[in-house]
């Protein structure tokens, strides 16, 4: 595996922040999560962010465990700003797109502290697990 300096990084990401709804093996799925409309959580976070942010599916992300999982990409000022993607694992209160949403509106990760309601939900997945989603 090899090991990348500050110098050999990626180019910042897209102007505005990016939203990945997992959609994969769990994530997504009345078998692991039945009590919440799947399709309304990404329906409802794709209407609210319109022109705010782009708002992904992907398929699975590998943290099972946590379905449903969402990250959240900074936008190149976020990034610039020391910003990094913010992982939320068991997304699955039906009111959490709306606090999501109200983060990303406020600039999300490195421009904007997320409702202390969000951090319930964040964990840090495995360097292989990240790195996968920096190739999609």
């Amino acid at each position: 595996m090899s090991r990348r300096n500050r110098a050999s990084a990626p180019e910042a990401g897209p102007g505005r922040p990016t939203v990945t709804v997992c959609r994969g093996c769990c994530c997504g799925t009345a078998a692991k999560v039945p009590y919440l409309d799947h399709e309304a959580q990404a329906t409802d976070l794709r209407a609210a962010l319109t022109g705010v942010a782009l708002v992904r599916r992907s398929d699975c992300l590998d943290v099972c465990e946590r379905a449903n999982v969402i990250v959240i990409q900074p936008s190149a000022a976020g990034r610039r700003a020391g910003g990094r993607p913010v992982w939320l694992g068991q997304v699955n209160d039906p009111d959490a797109a709306a606090d999501i949403t109200a983060w990303v509106r406020a600039g999300g990760p490195g421009l904007a502290d997320p409702p202390d309601v969000l951090t319930l939900y964040a964990f840090t997945p495995s360097r292989r697990v990240r790195s996968e989603l920096d190739d999609h």
